[in-house]
């Protein structure tokens, strides 16, 4: 169901939706780029459905018509149809299905950002690299961003794909993926993103951006459990693929067909995406996700993406103004959910080379403010249920470690 027509049912603030999430009760949780806060109805759902497996009530039928309407919701808030998601374990698995399925040839090519992007989009390349002979144009960052103009000039007429994150998980800022994706298919190049850090935060038209496919995970800001993800293909291209690997629920025999059915032993694959999928279903991540997917829904991303920006900007300019090393500095069309403080690319994956940044991490989580450090920075990302006191908590508390320097 559209955003739209759910606002207009639901009065249901943002405000409203905070008092749904207890974990902000005595913390500023600001940790949704690791993993977001469970609501309420998420944690009742995944109860509801424990119940029936202890008491023994759970029927296959109902599970299944579940996790349509999940892969409803995500479509819906990805602008993509039903056919063109596939239900993954991760955001990992999705990249490795999409590419490992790709016919690729040595002397293809491959356009990334390696030190912006995510381990789980940089080993698959690797490994392409030695079983396919595929080549790694690896563009370095350029101030902390991926540089769009720089990886459209590495395309040549062997580039099959770019690859690029929507939101980087550090330091954290939006990549030009419409421009990336329009430069690169009119090269005939394919466009790969991963969403981890930015479906259910910030606005994410896979139409809009022109993307052919994206993958994503449930447990950042769609607020629910890790083990579960989504991978969309567009349809035409999905259905030129043949998965690298296949299963009993990515053939279609029919809608009267039992799960264990075999057919006439032919590949008869489902349309669009859905070839993709394997086997049964993380059902009670299902279950979690789609009430958090409901809550989504209801506030609309048109509310969400002004709510977590906007407040990223209060946090980015309240830092700034105290003197600390604030990526990407001024907020500005780069900022997103994530501010982060320090210097980029230094320190170990909890520990930043600075000392000082050190410090005042421990400072900040002693004073019980939930964050992390990803690459020598302090990274600290809102989520739909912070508002502007949280903000000004940690603002407070910086001014207070300052002060004591």
């Amino acid at each position: 169901m559209p955003d739209a027509q759910l606002n207009q049912q639901s009065p249901m603030t943002i405000s409203d939706a905070r008092k749904l999430f207890p974990g902000v009760a005595d913390q500023v949780y600001l940790d949704v780029s690791l993993n977001g806060l469970m609501p309420i109805p998420a944690r009742d759902a995944v109860l509801a459905h424990l119940d029936k497996r202890v008491m023994g009530t759970a029927v296959k039928a109902e599970l299944h018509a579940q996790a349509e309407r999940v892969r409803g919701h995500v479509a819906c808030l990805i602008g993509a149809e039903a056919e063109e998601v596939a239900i993954t374990k991760n955001v990992s698995e999705g990249l490795n299905l999409f590419t490992s399925s790709l016919e690729w040839e040595p002397g293809d090519n491959v356009v990334f950002c390696p030190e912006l992007e995510h381990p789980n989009n940089v080993f698959l390349w690797y490994n392409l690299r030695e079983t396919k002979g595929v080549e790694i144009r690896e563009i370095p960052p350029e101030n902390g961003h991926i540089p769009v103009n720089r990886m459209v000039e590495a395309m040549d007429d062997r580039t099959r794909l770019t690859t690029v994150s929507h939101v980087t998980f550090s330091p954290g800022f939006i990549t030009d993926v419409a421009t990336l994706a329009r430069e690169s298919r009119a090269r005939g190049v394919l466009t790969l993103v991963d969403s981890a850090q930015s479906v259910g935060s910030i606005q994410t038209d896979v139409k809009t951006l022109g993307v052919d496919a994206i993958s994503l995970g449930t447990q950042k800001a769609l607020l629910a459990f890790y083990g579960l993800g989504f991978l969309y293909i567009r349809k035409a291209l999905a259905e030129s693929m043949v998965p690298v690997h296949v299963a009993r629920y990515g053939m279609d025999l029919g809608p009267d067909a039992h799960e264990t059915a075999i057919g006439a032993g032919e590949l008869n694959f489902k349309p669009g995406a859905l070839r993709f999928e394997l086997s049964n279903y993380n059902y009670m991540g299902l279950a979690a996700v789609e009430a958090s997917l409901e809550l989504i829904h209801t506030l609309g991303m048109d509310r969400i993406e002004p709510h977590v920006r906007g407040l990223a900007s209060r946090l980015a300019s309240g830092l700034l103004e105290l003197g600390l090393p604030v990526a990407g500095g001024e907020p500005g069309p780069h900022l997103a959910q994530i501010v982060a403080v320090g210097e980029s690319g230094g320190g170990r994956h909890y520990s930043a080379d600075d000392p000082a940044m050190n410090l005042l991490h421990e400072h900040l989580t002693q004073n019980r403010i939930h964050l992390s450090i990803r690459r020598g920075v302090l990274r600290m990302s809102v989520g739909l249920y912070n508002n502007e006191e949280d903000i000004d908590r940690v603002v407070d508390l910086c001014r207070e470690w300052m002060s004591r320097r």
